[in-house]
């Protein structure tokens, strides 16, 4: 058992992101046994949501002309048009049959802000509205966090490099995490965990 201020969050391990979904990463039901396995080691276990209204401005498909995989501009900075995935209430939206979730203690829900994309589960993509998982994991005296699940370089990077912009102690299981890697996306974003103080372990 890991110590009581150590959490884990389990980054969107939901059905859109796993083979076969929407926005498949490749391998990403494959992480879910060792994940699994993690969550018994830890006094407070919390899941994360992808979970979209289906006019979010982040689908291609709400952008007429528009292709998948391009990038735009938006208040907040460049955002990456997305296939259409995890609409709140979709099979896609459900986490992964095979993912334990009994032992979860909170499920964060993000993106359900039809203006703003939410990668991290600390904050928006705005990196200023909080999704309230700072406050909870203090609240529980948790100093610590392991990061898994989906996708390595987006999700669960964000969520690493603001953990550790909170001062929690952040590691990224990469063996428990799969990854997009679009354009090169992987390597800058373990360059920017690496840079953060974020541990990057197997």
């Amino acid at each position: 058992m890991r110590p009581a201020t150590d959490a884990l969050i389990v980054i969107d391990v939901q059905n859109d992101f796993c083979p076969g979904g929407a926005l498949a990463v490749a391998e990403g039901d494959e992480i879910i046994r060792r994940i699994n396995g993690l969550m018994g080691e830890f006094a407070t276990v919390v899941l994360t949501q992808d979970w979209h209204p289906a006019n979010h401005a982040s689908f291609a498909d709400n952008h007429p002309g528009a292709e998948p995989f391009t990038l735009i501009q938006m208040p907040y900075g460049p955002q990456v048009l997305w296939p259409t995935h995890c609409v709140q209430g979709s099979r896609g939206a459900e986490f992964h049959r095979d993912l334990r979730t009994d032992p979860a203690h909170l499920i964060v829900r993000k993106g359900f802000r039809p203006e703003i994309d939410s990668y991290s589960a600390f904050f928006e993509n705005d990196h200023v509205t909080p999704t309230g998982l700072d406050g909870y994991l203090r609240s529980r005296g948790v100093t610590a966090v392991t990061l898994v699940g989906l996708a390595t370089d987006y999700c669960v990077a964000y969520s690493a490099l603001d953990a550790a912009r909170l001062e929690f102690k952040a590691t990224v299981l990469e063996g428990a995490t799969r990854a997009i890697d679009l354009n090169g996306s992987l390597s800058e974003a373990r360059d920017k965990m690496r840079a953060a103080g974020v541990a990057l372990e197997a």
